[in-house]
């Protein structure tokens, strides 16, 4: 049987035709039988796609011939973990709700954080200690199965909710520290930054590749404690059988990193469950009032 896998990625580069970009995606991946979501802007683009490892190695081969530069995280996985191909144009590949705020140049984002490596990461807190704050880049449920020891999360929902977050000032006492952002491959964070910034925040870095090259460089021996939500059929991958177990049950407590969606049609929100909760009808709900009748 031929080896799948996953490819994570993103470009941040000035595309004039968003549209003729999507249509070249599209064929692309639908001449390989690659499946998964890609998005792309006047900003660039952003993917995840899994197939066959020879299908998956020529995409990477034919993409780079328009994105120079653009890094390919893999991982374990394959076409069967998305339910179809989606390649649409959007005003943002990442739907924070500033399109405008937004810069990009050939080399990337203009004016985002500094970029850390992961040892780079390990190497700051050794030499600032507590100074320095991690700042989490994603949907706050994304935090509750792992999470950079001591991170601030911030309470969203939705990229969508950031700004008002950040403008609430409830952060103003980071704006003089060293804050890392971080999330799962990076996009996040290379705008989630430069929002910071241009609020105030005078020392901003973000982890070069996300927590995947965090966890790919020091598995579960570093400061990324617990499991990464991914956004596919896989719904959590950890960095080795020795990660951390953070996540708990929403009516039991027993550990899990499984999230279920509420079986109320209007709601659908996802909560953690143990197996045996998930089994139970009665039981398969938010917790929310409306939802458990």
């Amino acid at each position: 049987m031929a080896q799948s896998k996953i490819l994570l990625y993103y470009k941040f580069q000035p595309i004039a035709d968003p549209k003729a970009i999507m249509l070249w995606q599209r064929d692309l991946c639908e001449s390989l039988g690659l499946r998964g979501r890609i998005l792309i802007s006047e900003h660039g683009i952003n993917g995840t796609v899994g197939g066959d490892m020879a299908a998956c190695k020529r995409y990477v081969r034919k993409t780079k011939e328009y994105f120079s530069g653009i890094e390919f995280k893999w991982s374990e996985g394959g076409a069967e973990d998305f339910p179809k191909l989606s390649v649409k144009v959007r005003n943002e590949i990442v739907a924070f709700g500033a399109p405008g705020e937004l810069k990009v140049d050939a080399e990337g984002v203009i004016g985002g954080g500094v970029h850390l490596s992961p040892a780079e990461v390990n190497e700051l807190v050794a030499e600032r200690g507590d100074e320095v704050v991690f700042f989490d880049g994603r949907n706050a449920m994304e935090a509750q199965i792992g999470r950079f020891k001591g991170a601030v999360v911030p309470d969203v929902r939705t990229t969508h909710d950031f700004i008002p977050e950040l403008d609430s000032g409830k952060y103003d006492h980071l704006k003089d520290k060293p804050v890392i952002t971080y999330c799962t491959g990076g996009i996040r964070c290379e705008i989630l930054s430069a929002l910071m910034i241009n609020r105030g925040f005078t020392e901003v870095y973000q982890v070069d590749g996300g927590i995947v090259r965090y966890g790919e460089k020091f598995g579960n021996h570093g400061l990324w404690e617990g499991s990464l939500y991914v956004f596919d059929r896989r719904m959590h991958v950890e960095f080795g059988d020795d990660a951390a177990q953070l996540g708990h049950c929403i009516h039991c407590n027993a550990p899990t990193n499984t999230f279920v969606n509420c079986d109320n049609g209007e709601c659908r929100e996802q909560v953690l469950m143990c197996e045996s909760c998930a089994g139970t009808p009665e039981l398969v709900h938010c917790g929310n009032d409306a939802c458990q009748s």
